[in-house]
């Protein structure tokens, strides 16, 4: 298990360096040429020339709609989007070089890009863009047959293993590997028995390739990977998650007949999107920005006032938009843990550290006062135990720090009595953001820095200048068995105490990949 978090935490801060649209985009792409390389060796069937004019089709058609939306919404437009789109109702859509279907194919991505601004409220999507589009597309087929329908051709032998492979890279982006993990079991064992059922009924055998086609020759990997995972149609919490992986992966194992209409796969996503939709509903807010403070030489604090009913839990994040022009890799929205407390909205912090070059800090920088910026969402289980009773070890390195804060105000303004220890690890000790609040919250403290804090409060002591690592972290707290253990910061950090925290009661981590 501690080989495992120290792996894992390695390839998300790798991963973490390209934001997940460019990343979903290049793992579509890749999948999109080894599907035409398949196609032109006459491995899978169809013309090759299919593939990459029905992608030219979606993509226009996508980008038309985009355009005249963002133009008319004041947005600046992004490319990534459309080709995201396109790219996934490429593989859902059946590719085709006839005029009539290829209407069907323009038609299916106008009705997907439309779908991100008609079927949205407060920047937060209520369906899947391309799950929609393809809905659309199989209702009109049913008097227009001609317009073609989905057809799911993804979920081919050929192509399982790539999109393992790339849709497993974009999960453990996103983070969603056990959320995707629990969809496939559902749908793999509804599908087995769906099986069963119908085979026994007309009086079949069922032998191990035949249950090996449910996997291999579905396009659950597909719909798990590439659309169920997507964050704006997922709701907030963990728990929520899984019970919307459970409900897609039974209904698109086991499609339902509704008159004409079989509710699997994009449709039975749809309802997932539903019930997703009224778990976030209130997530989606915007925010005015009111000042930014200087907390240390490199960390400022951001205060918003927030609109209309703005909920979240102490530890958790939110996804801040800041459109601008020419945005670079990592796009026009991030992810910040939030600073304040839930006792205190409708103010609402945040914390970030200066020094990136990226277009996105340089358009907040640029952010003035009484500017509405649109959060797409608010997400996460890192909040503390619901008893507090319960002994909390809190490791931050540098701004992780800033989910901390948030749980420790909330305590003290609750009036709460937590046996609570706190490791804070900065690079230097004017870097030790939020001594006020940490102090108020009055729990023992220990600063790991590498020169010597002057004038620590007291119950704060200093634990030396070394680097922190497992042997450390268990010399420092000495009950580290007894207590839950919280660890917000680099990945790389994570994985080096992992073997010292994998001795804690339970363990909860909130990595800051490619911040």
């Amino acid at each position: 298990m501690t080989f495992l978090t120290v792996a894992r935490n390695r390839v998300v801060g790798a991963l973490g360096r390209v934001s997940m649209y460019r990343l979903v985009l290049m793992a579509l792409a890749v999948l999109a040429v080894i599907a035409f390389v398949l196609t032109l060796a006459g491995a899978l069937a169809g013309d090759p020339l299919a593939l990459p004019v029905t992608l030219a089709v979606l993509v226009a058609a996508i980008a038309l709609v985009d355009v005249v939306a963002q133009r008319l919404l004041g947005r600046a437009w992004r490319i990534e989007s459309a080709l995201i789109t396109g790219l996934i109702l490429l593989f859902v859509l059946r590719p085709t070089l006839n005029p009539p279907g290829l209407a069907g194919i323009a038609i299916a991505g106008a009705l997907a890009s439309a779908s991100k601004y008609a079927l949205a409220r407060r920047g937060r999507h209520i369906f899947n863009p391309a799950a929609a589009g393809a809905t659309a597309l199989t209702v009109l087929s049913i008097p227009f047959p001609d317009l073609g329908a989905s057809a799911w051709w993804v979920g081919t032998p050929l192509l399982a293993l790539p999109v393992l492979v790339l849709g497993g890279i974009v999960l453990v982006r996103t983070e969603k590997v056990r959320v995707v993990a629990l969809f496939l079991l559902v749908a793999v064992a509804v599908a087995v028995l769906r099986t069963f059922v119908q085979y026994g009924q007309a009086g079949i055998p069922v032998d191990a390739q035949t249950i090996g086609q449910v996997l291999w020759s579905s396009p659950f990997l597909f719909l798990g990977a590439f659309m169920l995972s997507e964050p704006l149609t997922l709701p907030p919490r963990r728990s929520q998650q899984y019970l919307v992986a459970a409900l897609v992966g039974a209904l698109a194992g086991w499609p339902i007949l509704v008159g004409d209409i079989s509710l699997g796969q994009e449709r039975a996503l749809l309802v997932g999107n539903l019930l997703a939709f009224v778990f976030a509903w209130r997530a989606a807010v915007r925010l005015t920005f009111v000042e930014r403070r200087a907390l240390t030489p490199s960390v400022r604090e951001l205060v918003f006032r927030a609109h209309r009913g703005f909920r979240f839990r102490p530890g958790q994040y939110l996804e801040l938009e800041v459109p601008h022009r020419r945005p670079d890799a990592r796009g026009t929205r991030r992810e910040f843990s939030i600073v304040s407390a839930p006792a205190e909205l409708p103010e609402v912090r945040i914390a970030l550290r200066e020094g990136s070059q990226s277009s996105y800090k340089q358009a907040l920088a640029r952010v003035e006062p009484g500017r509405s910026l649109p959060v797409t969402g608010v997400w996460g289980d890192f909040v503390l135990p619901a008893r507090t009773d319960a002994k909390i070890l809190l490791v931050a390195a540098g701004i992780g720090v800033t989910p901390f804060v948030s749980q420790l105000r909330q305590v003290r303004l609750a009036g709460e009595q937590r046996d609570i220890v706190l490791v804070y690890v900065a690079s230097t000790s004017e870097e030790l953001a939020f001594r006020d609040d940490i102090v108020a919250a009055g729990i023992p403290v220990l600063v790991v820095t590498r020169d010597e804090p002057r004038g620590l409060p007291s119950g704060w002591r200093w634990a030396g200048g070394a680097r922190l690592d497992a042997a450390g972290l268990t010399d420092l707290v000495p009950d580290l068995t007894e207590r839950h253990a919280y660890i917000s910061g680099p990945p790389r950090l994570i994985g080096e105490l992992a073997p010292a925290l994998a001795r804690a009661r339970s363990l909860t981590t909130d990595a800051f990949a490619g911040y």
